[in-house]
């Protein structure tokens, strides 16, 4: 298709401006219903679904259901009515309430951009719920600009019985997108009355030392064990929809829908995986890099104690030499604002015995812990000596000529 996103988003905004100018020098009823009863009859012979009337117009709606018995990868989707209520509680550090699988609603977007903004539609808007047959997928169309407002207030009805939203990125995302579109049409957005858990938050801490990307899809393949079929990649998905309005084909809209509902399907899968890793005994976490991700995020908490523990099991289950000298001198700085300073020193004489980026630093530590607790100005010169060979610096002098001069004192300097 000739031209990129932008150009295509800029005739996505002629196309609207023209239907407004239409209604507003009183085009006839009748070409609307037309248009309205063409684009049904495109839908209905490429996809799945029923048109869906409101207070505010019409639109598209289909609904799939992932049966209980069949597994999304690795996960059983009967696995997801059995999560805990309070599933969310640690990682949200209990902002998110008590309220069982039935009240969360798994909600993503598919959008004409990314940039945001009063231009961007949410064209595709897909909410996931956890049933008893099942994980089923509710998805919203816009067929056509004019249907926005249908849509947004069938949505609105339907997420009205969930407590939790889930997203992927919604937060920066989703959420302030569909909220505008929400003032734009004048209505007021649903989402007030719900918690929100992003789960990208929680998976970047558990993941993001380990993988190369955080990106769902990445996960669905690298955690899950999915790998997807008949789906269009993510960064076409605006054109697609572009190409739609332009020809009225919905042929490759399949692909399209098919994304949507696989994203918020391994959505849920991983809500079964994330949220419990953060739980106090850190369940499903087996990876070296997943538990120095656990151990940041603990330290960050302000539980200290948990995130050395973290941080030893890291150390121990056996990590690449750059990831394990990062943890080293973590856990060591954590062992000193404990008033562990003897464990401390033990990770700092670790860091001094080999090339590492944290070596002239360990070996400064270590010239502190001498003098300042074991009153050894003459070791602590000399590990101020060594760091100044790895890396010298004024700070580093300073701290010899003190030494010296104390040394020099006492009648004692080398």
């Amino acid at each position: 298709m000739a031209g990129g996103i932008p150009e295509q988003l800029e005739q996505l905004r002629r196309r609207i401006a023209a239907l407004e100018q239409r209604t507003r020098v009183g085009a006839g009823a009748a070409p609307a219903r037309e248009r309205e009863a063409e684009a049904a009859e495109v839908v209905d012979t490429g996809l799945p679904g029923d048109e869906v009337e409101t207070g505010l117009g019409r639109h598209w709606e289909t609904e799939k259901l992932h049966e209980a018995h069949r597994r999304h990868g690795s996960v059983y989707i009967s696995e997801l009515a059995e999560l805990p209520a309070t599933l969310f509680g640690a990682m949200s550090k209990g902002e998110i309430r008590e309220a069982p699988p039935e009240q969360w609603a798994f909600l993503d977007t598919e959008t004409t951009g990314l940039a945001g903004g009063a231009g961007t539609y949410a064209f595709l808007i897909g909410v996931g719920r956890i049933t008893a047959e099942g994980f089923r997928v509710r998805q919203f169309f816009l067929r056509e600009p004019g249907e926005e407002a249908s849509v947004l207030e069938a949505l609105a009805r339907h997420l009205e019985p969930f407590r939790v939203m889930v997203t992927y990125n919604g937060k920066a995302f989703d959420q302030p997108l569909l909220e505008t579109r929400f003032r734009m049409v004048r209505a007021r957005p649903p989402f007030s009355s719900m918690d929100h858990l992003d789960l990208l938050y929680g998976a970047r801490r558990l993941w993001k030392l380990r993988l190369e990307s955080c990106r769902l899809v990445e996960l669905e393949s690298r955690i899950l064990g999915v790998e997807r079929e008949g789906d269009v990649p993510g960064e076409l998905i605006p054109e697609v929809y572009f190409d739609y309005l332009r020809t009225g084909r919905a042929a490759r809209l399949a692909g399209v829908f098919h994304h949507n509902a696989l994203d918020i399907l391994t959505l849920a899968c991983l809500c079964g995986i994330v949220p419990r890793a953060f739980e106090p005994a850190g369940v499903r976490v087996g990876h070296g890099a997943e538990m120095v991700g656990l151990g940041r995020w603990w330290r960050q908490m302000g539980e200290n104690e948990k995130a050395l523990e973290w941080f030893g099991k890291a150390v121990e289950s056996g990590l690449g030499d750059e990831l394990l000298f990062r943890t080293m001198w973590d856990a060591a700085a954590l062992k000193k604002k404990l008033g562990r300073e003897k464990e401390a020193a033990e990770d700092w004489r670790e860091l001094a015995g080999s090339r590492n980026p944290f070596r002239s630093a360990a070996l400064e530590e270590l010239a502190k812990y001498y003098e300042h607790r074991l009153r050894d100005t003459a070791r602590a010169l000399e590990a101020t000596m060594e760091a100044m060979e790895h890396e010298p610096g004024p700070e580093l002098a300073r701290r010899r000529a003190r030494l010296e001069k104390k040394l020099a004192a006492a009648g004692r300097l080398l």
